[in-house]
């Protein structure tokens, strides 16, 4: 009855910034009335891109966005620059929050603002491999960003014992009263 896909993609400018553009696509398997009128099924009733520039620190440099397919033709597409003011956030720190309070609400688009929750993860990926090395060991090196991030990854487990053994920290004991 109704599909959302949501991709990203994460490219590298060749500059030491990567562009990073987020698409919202809902379709219908059926014609659907919309205040607009009858959208056909399979045409999208959202179509919406969030595009970012960042740095290898995941800050955001440049951020914003476009609308091609909307239930209210004309209106949802005039949030205008909002997504500017994402511009400062930094995708590991605090990134959900800032983007509820700076775009969150009546700000702006509830679909555009609410598929850039997705983004900090997928960044990540784009990253591995290139700006961060997710095997990191030997002495000198920094603990790998994912552990603790996940339950498959916390430092005191099977995974980590294994493949970052540098990290792992056992579980402390606990006596029972």
């Amino acid at each position: 009855m109704h599909r959302r896909a949501i991709e990203v993609q994460v490219f590298t400018r060749g500059d030491g910034l990567w562009e990073v553009d987020a698409t919202l696509r809902d379709t219908k398997t059926r014609d659907t009335p919309v205040a607009g009128g009858i959208r056909a099924a399979g045409d999208p009733v959202h179509d919406m891109t969030l595009r970012l520039v960042v740095n290898e620190k995941m800050d955001i440099l440049e951020a914003g966005s476009a609308t091609r397919g909307m239930p209210y033709p004309g209106l949802c597409d005039q949030h205008g620059d909002a997504y500017r003011a994402l511009v400062g956030l930094n995708l590991m720190q605090n990134f959900r929050q800032g983007v509820r309070e700076r775009v969150g609400g009546a700000k702006a688009c509830t679909h555009i603002t609410e598929m850039a929750a997705v983004l900090p993860t997928a960044v990540v990926q784009g990253f591995v491999g290139e700006v961060f090395d997710p095997r990191a060991s030997g002495p000198e090196a920094a603990q790998p960003f994912q552990i603790d991030r996940c339950h498959a990854l916390k430092s005191s487990g099977e995974a980590v014992r294994l493949h970052y053994p540098q990290w792992f920290r056992p579980a402390p004991q606990t006596t029972p009263a």
